[in-house]
């Protein structure tokens, strides 16, 4: 008996039945080879659908070569995927998961970069990222979409997949622009009235459910609101084309989403985004298609969650995915009534961060797009039992520990403060990234099940290691560097110097502040040279401590990196809305009591700022390696996360993974 039974109720879509009511949406791996699925696409959908999820809608593959927004792209349209499904099902469907394809078309979503074509779309109307001014589609040109739509569907077929999803709908893509008075400003058969800009999608879904039959799952994947846009589609509008969509009689589901480009956040949501936040419009799309199966998305986070929206009547099937990246075996987990060692997704959106220049990757779960390396059931007992000390309690080495103790090891956890977390429960401190902190109170919880000695409050000597352990593995951390030179003079950096002023009482760290070991005044003035998150988390803790305060960054960009976890449109937002002042172009030239002076990186100008009671550093870690050096030579040891090199959670992470993996 399971705590919550409609999410482990069967669902029937269409000609077949889902196991239960969790569903993984589609999404990027970045895992393609010459735009087919790989060896190792199998093992990441093998991983989930032995993790329990009832259907998967694999990643949304090309229609037509004009849609690639990277080089790894699934061409859809290409015959020569077809080996590659029957692998895939075969993969999944020994674990009872349906498995279909999204074929889709981005439109003016994307550029010509990559495959030196012109960008599609109904009307010459450029995406807001993209900025490329896009070519307007002949209706030849929307013949050869559609016939690459019918193309996806027959080799979906071929390839013994148990359906279709119809994507481009959603996310202000190319047939969600043809949907969009915004973008549509066609006056053919394809633009004008609500059923003209409605009738290529109704098109393609007959054509679709053509080639698949009857025996086979066509669904539609729609928006449940397009967000604030103006001239966007409202939830009135997208009911109304689900509607439309479902008196055709052709699909089996309607898949709901949100957002387009213009406010990503809305398909996305990184926190604080709150969980569950689609679930209102797509309850109003399911009422008005009653007779059809409705996925609700949205950071459907917990089986809590998702069983109350099912009891509800607000959507027959959950979707997830970043959820299901976490943590593949969530399913199971949550029908075993194992529900609290979910590894949680936090919002951090790494995932969306790493496929801009890598596969897919989660900020917490090394695992994912290594399933036949690290997935579940990798981790091998140890043969012989050694006595490990782990010196550290950030995210290396509880990773580390865990690891090394779930193999059979005997370890012991040295932390010299009196909580473990490290530098991810500082960030968790601040009211808007408190999610964060499930990062390692997961790794916590779940050292707790294991025989770990922790030793908290002692800060462990070298000499302390030399006997008693087998092997060390040190993950003492980093500590902020306050000289306050920007990297435009690594000159500095090395002579020993620091800014004029630096050194003052009013000139603190990001961690000092966290800490709560600074004295902070009213007005604060945050000086950045690293582009990362961590000023933007400091920034957000003082505005909310009703602190006036001011963003400086050599850069042209307040925190750039978050372009790459699509939160730095919300992000700024929400800043801006604190009252937080940015200044960009300027780096730290002196500090004198009150009065910090800027100079402006391109001209050279110095600028004093008054009355600044506080300043604050974001100018890179040191490396905390002593430990490590004065052990090496007299003991097995090695070295994990930011002791290394300060980077990030995810490096962190992954170290003490292979660290545990490797003793």
């Amino acid at each position: 008996m399971t705590d919550y039974p409609n999410l482990f109720s069967p669902m029937r879509i269409g000609p077949k039945t889902a196991k239960n009511r969790i569903w993984m949406t589609a999404h990027s791996t970045q895992l393609v080879k010459d735009h087919n699925f790989s060896d190792a696409h199998v093992h990441y959908y093998a991983e989930r659908a032995k993790g329990g999820v009832g259907v998967i809608t694999m990643e949304a593959m090309a229609v037509h070569p004009t849609t690639q927004p990277y080089k790894g792209k699934i061409f859809a349209f290409d015959k020569a995927v077809v080996p590659n499904y029957r692998k895939l099902a075969a993969a999944v469907r020994e674990y009872d998961c349906l498995l279909l394809a999204q074929p889709w078309h981005r439109g003016r979503e994307t550029s010509g970069q990559v495959n030196r074509l012109p960008v599609w779309a109904p009307s010459s109307v450029p995406c807001a990222v993209y900025r490329e001014m896009p070519h307007v589609l002949t209706e030849e040109e929307i013949g050869e979409l559609v016939q690459g739509y019918v193309l996806a569907a027959r080799y979906a077929v071929e390839g013994d997949l148990d359906g279709v999803e119809v994507h481009g709908l959603a996310h202000g893509y190319l047939l969600g622009q043809f949907l969009s008075p915004a973008t549509n400003h066609r006056d053919d058969k394809y633009g004008g009235d609500f059923d003209r800009r409605l009738s290529l999608v109704l098109e393609i879904v007959e054509k679709t459910r053509a080639e698949t039959g009857r025996d086979k799952i066509v669904g539609v994947r729609i928006n449940g609101n397009d967000g604030d846009v103006p001239g966007g589609l409202t939830n009135e509008h997208w009911t109304r084309i689900a509607r439309t969509i479902a008196d055709t009689g052709l699909v089996d589901y309607i898949s709901v989403t949100q957002g387009t480009y213009l406010e990503r956040m809305n398909i996305y949501g990184a926190t604080p985004k709150p969980a569950g936040f689609q679930v209102e419009d797509t309850a109003r799309i399911k009422a008005a298609v009653p007779e059809l199966p409705v996925v609700v998305a949205g950071r459907m986070n917990t089986p809590e969650l998702a069983e109350q929206v099912l009891a509800s009547g607000g959507a027959d099937m959950i979707g997830m995915a970043r959820t299901l990246i976490a943590d593949p075996e969530w399913p199971n987990k949550a029908r075993d009534g194992k529900a609290n060692s979910i590894r949680p997704c936090v919002g951090a959106n790494w995932c969306l961060a790493s496929i801009v220049n890598s596969p897919l990757a989660c900020v917490h779960n090394p695992a994912v797009a290594r399933e036949a390396e690290l997935g579940v059931g990798t981790l091998l007992p140890v043969e012989t039992v050694k006595r490990v000390a782990v010196v550290g309690g950030g995210p290396a080495g509880l990773r580390t520990a865990l690891t090394a103790a779930q193999r059979g090891h005997h370890v012991t956890l040295f932390e010299q403060e009196s909580e473990l977390g490290g530098q991810v429960r500082l960030i968790g401190r601040s009211e808007t990234y408190a999610e964060w902190q499930g990062i390692t109170d997961w790794l916590i919880s779940q050292l707790g099940e294991t025989s770990v000695d922790v030793k908290l409050g002692h800060r462990v000597e070298a000499t302390e290691l030399l006997s008693g352990y087998d092997e060390v593995v040190v993950a003492t951390g980093s500590t902020p560097l306050k000289h306050g030179w920007s990297s435009l003079r690594p000159a500095s950096w090395g002579d020993g110097t620091i800014v004029p002023g630096v050194d003052q009482w009013n000139v603190h760290s990001i961690k000092e502040v966290l800490e709560g070991k600074a004295e902070i005044g009213p007005r604060v003035m945050i000086f950045d040279d690293t582009g990362a998150r961590q000023p933007l988390v400091a920034a957000e803790y003082l505005a909310d401590r009703r602190h006036a305060v001011t963003l400086v960054t050599r850069l042209p960009q307040v925190s750039p990196d978050l372009e790459a976890s699509r939160d730095l449109q919300s992000t700024y937002r929400r800043a801006r809305n604190k009252g937080i002042r940015f200044i960009t172009d300027h780096e730290l030239a002196e500090v004198v009591e009150d009065t910090v002076v800027l100079r402006d990186v391109w001209t050279g100008e110095l600028v004093p700022h008054e009355d600044v009671d506080a300043v604050v550093l974001s100018t890179g870690n040191r490396a905390d390696d002593a430990l490590f050096h004065a052990l090496r030579g007299s003991v097995p040891v090695r070295a994990v996360g930011d002791c290394v090199s300060p980077r990030r959670v995810f490096n962190a992470i992954w170290e003490g993974e292979l660290a545990g993996r490797d003793i």
